[in-house]
Order: structure tokens, then C-alpha cells, then sequence
């Protein structure tokens, strides 16, 4: 009898989600690419939003645009809040916000983009590459950088092409269906 009587709030729960509308994701297996030596160590103090996070290395302040994506816009002044964009922020802050983390530059970028932001790739220690999970489960869209293509572009490529037959985060119809658009 207790078996059931915890089986019905959990079938509450699951049914409440699937009638929201809100996108059930499939378990992911990434593919990560090998994690690079002598990667300069942070740890992440703020999360701007889904591509862009303040670092603390060595003691100095970095904001640091991750490389080889682009999440929905959250925060820009400038410009309004995109779909997914809360999503992708939110996502981030739970994977990174007080993380110890190994930045990667990328010979092949700029080091910095138009606003002194540090363009780099970001590792956790466990070898997962934080720039192709978000793309991977859908928070965030591959990018070049100027059309140059970057370090891991064939892999992030692949990443979210998977993303987009699944129908993961921003790819679902539920959400987005991919669609760059305000919310």
C-alpha cells in the first residue's frame, strides 16, 4: 500500500508537466572532445545569462562570452527578451554558478569581442565542455564568431543538428521550434 500511495504524487507530477506543454528531454549522451592540458583555472562568481559569465582567475574579474554559441537573449538592454532566453540563463546558472571551471582559448578567435568580453570555451573537471552541452540539449544555437569557424564547430554542428531532430529545449515545437523571436 505504500508503494502505491507514493506513486500516485509522482503520477501527478508527470502528468501535470506533460499537460503544460513544457518539453520532456530525453537522456543525453554528448560526445565530448578530450579535455585540453594546461587550461587557465576560474571559478565562476555570476552567470549573466546563457552565454556569458563572470569568472574569478588568479584574483582578477573576467567576463567571459562562451565560445562557438549563442544563447536566446536574456538580459540585453538593447534588445528584447528572446524565446528560450530565461531558459538558457537558467540552465546556465545551474550548471556553472560557483563552479571551478578551465577556460580554453581558441588560437583561431579573437581573444576578446567588440565589448572586452573574454571569448572562451569552458570546461568542467569531469571533461564535459559546458559550450557543446548547452547546444546539445537545446539552450543554445551553434555560432561563429565573423563566419570563422572555431575549434569545435563540427562537433557543436552535430550536437545541434541531434538537438534539432529531437526536438530538445529550443528546437521543440512546444518552445521555439528554433525560431529566433522575442518571447
Amino acid at each position: 500500500m505504500q508503494r502505491v500511495l507514493w506513486l500516485i504524487p509522482a503520477l501527478c507530477l508527470a502528468a501535470c508537466g506533460a499537460l503544460s506543454g513544457a518539453p520532456n528531454p530525453a537522456p543525453l549522451e554528448i560526445a565530448y572532445p578530450a579535455m585540453p592540458r594546461a587550461l587557465t583555472e576560474g571559478r565562476v562568481s555570476r552567470v549573466i545569462d546563457g552565454d556569458t559569465a563572470d569568472i574569478l582567475v588568479r584574483g582578477e574579474l573576467w567576463r567571459v562570452r562562451m565560445l562557438g554559441i549563442d544563447a536566446p537573449e536574456s538580459v540585453a538592454q538593447e534588445r528584447p527578451v528572446e524565446c528560450f532566453g530565461r531558459q538558457a540563463a537558467a540552465r546556465a546558472r545551474q550548471l556553472l554558478e560557483g563552479q571551478t571551471v578551465y577556460l580554453e582559448r581558441d588560437a583561431s578567435q579573437d581573444d576578446r569581442d567588440r565589448f572586452g568580453r573574454r571569448l572562451r570555451f569552458i570546461w568542467f573537471s569531469d571533461g564535459r565542455l559546458f559550450n557543446l552541452q548547452m547546444i546539445a540539449e537545446g539552450y543554445a544555437f551553434e555560432y561563429a564568431r565573423r563566419g570563422n569557424p572555431h575549434k569545435y564547430q563540427r562537433q557543436f554542428r552535430s550536437a545541434q543538428a541531434e538537438a534539432q531532430r529531437a526536438g530538445r529545449g529550443l528546437w521543440s515545437p512546444a518552445t521555439c521550434n528554433g525560431e529566433r523571436r522575442p518571447e
